[in-house]
């Protein structure tokens, strides 16, 4: 089942194009999310961003609407072991942000003592990367009262919202895959937080999944 990500603003058009593709479809609400059942049994589910639930008519503009009233407050962790990107969003605004990068070695084919050593000493770096990762978090994060989305490596995003100052925070779904954040990769993650998830299920499975994208 292909995930895509679609603007809200581009919502309308994906519809007919996937109503051209695979026949009449039937809109529903369930669960908070749009569903579409096409004439040849192809399927799709679109969920709000930042973990919304619908509940108005099955709709496609009232969906896109609701998909563009973004929370006033809310928050984007992106970590990875070479860097971080901590950003506070109002809607669609940036109110705060930082990116920061940490170098941290990577691993060695070194045996016996020179193995620990550099393994202690990588281990620290990574500590050290995460303490200030937690650090900025803490200062742009630390009150956020809406939903916060995070991305790059798990264990690393696990181990910043360890940070007392950061434990009531949990992440909604879905998490972002990201590179080591960059400004430009932290603007790119803000824009896959706030876009439409639409899981398809194309009914010929030999199909072209690819034309159902955005």
């Amino acid at each position: 089942m292909p995930t895509v990500l679609v603007p809200a603003s581009r919502l309308e058009r994906w519809v007919r194009n996937f109503d051209g593709r695979h026949g009449t479809t039937a809109l529903a609400v369930d669960g908070g999310a749009l569903t579409g059942a096409a004439a040849d049994g192809s399927t799709f589910v679109a969920h709000l961003p930042l973990a919304g639930r619908y509940a108005g008519l099955p709709d496609v503009a009232g969906f896109a609407a609701a998909a563009g009233e973004l929370p006033t407050d809310w928050g984007v962790l992106l970590v990875r072991k070479g860097g971080f990107a901590v950003a506070r969003m109002a809607g669609e605004r940036v109110a705060g942000s930082k990116v920061g990068q940490r170098h941290v070695q990577g691993r060695t084919k070194a045996g016996g003592q020179s193995q620990q050593r550099f393994a202690r000493r990588r281990d620290n770096q990574a500590r050290q990367a995460y303490e200030a990762a937690a650090d900025h978090a803490a200062r742009l994060l630390g009150d956020l009262r809406g939903p916060l989305v995070a991305g790059g490596d798990r264990g690393a995003v696990h181990e910043v919202l360890d940070d007392p100052r950061l434990a009531r925070l949990r992440p909604v779904e879905p998490w972002l895959p990201v590179p080591d954040p960059r400004r430009a990769v932290l603007d790119e993650a803000i824009g896959h937080a706030v876009a439409l998830r639409v899981d398809v299920t194309n009914a010929d499975a030999g199909g072209d999944e690819a034309s159902d994208r955005a």
